[in-house]
């Protein structure tokens, strides 16, 4: 198909999703690429890389036919001398924190830019936040692709969270996420979720009647099983270690579980593998008996090839982890808490083993490593699920029918415009007290209070 004839889509996201080196980037560039010979793909992101980085993922997109644009503005991190008096000024304010961290000016000039510049058909923010820029500045329909309910994230933050000032301020955050997926998901054209789980709670949470679902997935070809016997006593933990839930999950292997498993199996170790590491987490891993941190390894699936199994205690997420799609590829045994398997279509005890508090999940981990059959055969079934039902390419498939169906919805005479609960957008915003996409400053985005 010809370049100016395929329809254009822009994509708006944190940052350019390359190197696919976390879940988010890792499902985003496995979507997007396989879509790029079908539509005209541009990508907006934040300046959120290195230099070095940034270039080498402005070449990666265009060598796949995806034109990247980067705002050559960086989002505020999460620390610093300044970021708790961010956090207090967000208490005045009607959106949670990270919907106002990422709202920057920039990024709103580069919208309204490209929907005047650039022959856009369709808008997709990759990150529920990121509507905030969209709102009274596009014309075009747009869709949000939402990796996670976000107040679910929120909910969970507030549930595990043990110190009082922390958990109230978290609890406001949970409402005002609350208040504000309810308005997006609602104005969307398009809502775009990873689980039927999670279509069932927009639905309940917001009433909204279509979510449509387009599953993670794994490149089958690039994660395959190992040619060498695994170390049994090898417990893996994979996950980006920025990342609050993954911190949560990472404590809980450290102090609840691993302590119990080396009762049991003193010569069992335990491997972190994951990038961008604090300092705090680098050197409680060295304090911590037979545990090790790998930080932003090149290629996971060494360990995934190699490892006795895959713990994944955590207590905090949304979504569906891309983590035990990648190990189950590998054919490596899966432990997991309901939470960590949520939205994967796995069952418990023939794919993988559920374990829901430390004492499970130690009892779950000496079980495979003294008894090597029973993890062959959870990992020999799991990895015959994901064959059957999570390559990337049918996944890629079912969303480019999603944008084609807006396409053609929006095209028709007359369509109108999806606006929540009958009001209008700019009603909306001036009940809450949100001017349509206003420009401010920081955020706790889901990596969180740390």
């Amino acid at each position: 198909m010809s370049t100016n004839r395929r329809p254009g889509i822009a994509i708006l996201d944190e940052e350019l999703p390359y190197p696919p080196d976390s879940g988010k980037r890792i499902r985003t560039l496995n979507l997007v690429r396989r879509l790029a010979d079908r539509f005209r793909i541009v990508f907006i992101g934040h300046q959120g890389l290195g230099p070095e980085q940034t270039r080498d993922a402005e070449v990666f997109l265009r060598d796949h036919g995806i034109e990247p644009v980067v705002v050559e503005c960086s989002v505020a991190v999460n620390g610093g001398p300044l970021f708790y008096g961010r956090l207090a000024a967000n208490l005045l304010s009607p959106l949670p924190y990270s919907v106002q961290r990422h709202s920057t000016a920039q990024m709103q000039t580069a919208v309204r830019r490209m929907e005047i510049e650039s022959r856009i058909n369709l808008w997709q923010v990759e990150w529920t936040p990121y509507a905030q820029s969209l709102r009274g500045r596009v014309h075009s329909p747009w869709v949000v692709m939402a990796h996670n309910i976000e107040s679910q994230i929120w909910r969970r933050y507030y549930e595990t969270e043990t110190n009082p000032l922390k958990k109230w301020y978290i609890g406001r955050q949970f409402r005002k996420y609350l208040d504000f997926e309810r308005v997006i998901f609602n104005e969307a054209g398009e809502v775009i979720v990873v689980s039927e789980p999670d279509a069932r709670l927009a639905h309940e949470l917001y009433g909204r009647s279509e979510v449509e679902v387009v599953s993670n997935g794994v490149d089958i070809d690039h994660y395959l099983p190992g040619t060498t016997p695994r170390d049994s006593k090898a417990i893996l933990y994979v996950g980006a270690l920025f990342w609050r839930p993954n911190l949560d999950a990472v404590q809980v292997l450290l102090r609840e579980v691993l302590p119990r498993v080396l009762a049991e199996e003193p010569d069992a170790r335990l491997q972190v593998v994951g990038r961008d590491p604090p300092p705090w987490l680098a050197a409680e891993v060295a304090r911590a008996s037979n545990a090790t941190l790998y930080p932003s390894v090149p290629d996971v699936r060494p360990f995934l090839q190699g490892c006795g199994l895959l713990a994944v205690p955590l207590r905090i997420g949304g979504g569906s982890r891309l983590k035990i799609l990648e190990a189950l590829a590998c054919r490596c045994p899966v432990v997991s808490t309901s939470v960590g398997s949520e939205g994967l279509d796995l069952v418990d005890g023939r794919d993988y083993i559920r374990a829901d508090d430390p004492a499970e999940m130690a009892a779950a981990i000496v079980r495979c490593i003294r008894d090597p059959r029973l993890a062959n055969e959870l990992a020999r079934s799991g990895r015959d699920r994901i064959l059957e039902s999570y390559s990337w390419d049918p996944l890629a498939q079912r969303l480019g029918e999603i944008w084609e169906t807006r396409l053609r919805t929006a095209a028709r005479p007359g369509a109108p415009p999806r606006r929540p609960c009958g009001l209008s957008s700019g009603q909306i915003a001036e009940d809450r007290g949100w001017p349509a996409g206003s420009s401010s400053e920081e955020e706790i985005d889901s990596r969180g209070l740390a």
